[in-house]
């Protein structure tokens, strides 16, 4: 439970760092090249603080690392995190794709039985007529007369 946990945890993580188009294209960038966070911030229409802020939300997310070289911050991106996001998408894919299935399956069939057998035979004694389909007492009565 506590692995299952953890792994939706990273994935909200590495979800919620992709939901952003600024940090996608971060992301993008850090993928082609390394940059400096300076850098990043000339390249966006924001403050230089609050490039910081996604870069933090990228790392946090392990979808990129920064390093200290001198008094810059490098920045670079995970390849590996992008795959591991890409997998989990799949999984997600698939499992709606299942359902999909299903639904599809639930809509094709043209006379669903959801319960073949409305009366369980709780009574074992109890005997239906072929005829008619109906329980006859008297049937199980005389069997458990011969009993």
């Amino acid at each position: 439970m506590v692995v299952r946990q953890e792994f939706a945890e990273r994935a909200d993580r590495i979800f919620h760092a992709l939901a952003d188009a600024t940090r996608r294209e971060i992301v993008a960038l850090t993928l082609a090249g390394e940059y400096s966070v300076s850098d990043l911030a000339r390249r966006f229409p924001m403050s230089f603080a609050a490039v910081q802020k996604h870069v933090a939300v990228l790392e946090q997310a392990g979808l990129v690392t920064k390093e200290r070289q001198g008094r810059e911050q490098r920045v670079r991106g995970s390849a590996d995190s992008l795959r591991e996001a890409h997998r989990l998408l799949d999984q997600l894919a698939d499992v709606w794709r299942g359902r999909i299935d299903r639904i599809g399956a639930i809509l094709a069939d043209p006379d669903p039985d959801p319960d073949p057998d409305p009366h369980p035979a709780a009574d074992a004694g109890a005997h239906l007529d072929p005829r008619d389909g109906k329980e006859h007492c008297h049937d199980r009565d005389r069997r458990s007369e011969e009993s």
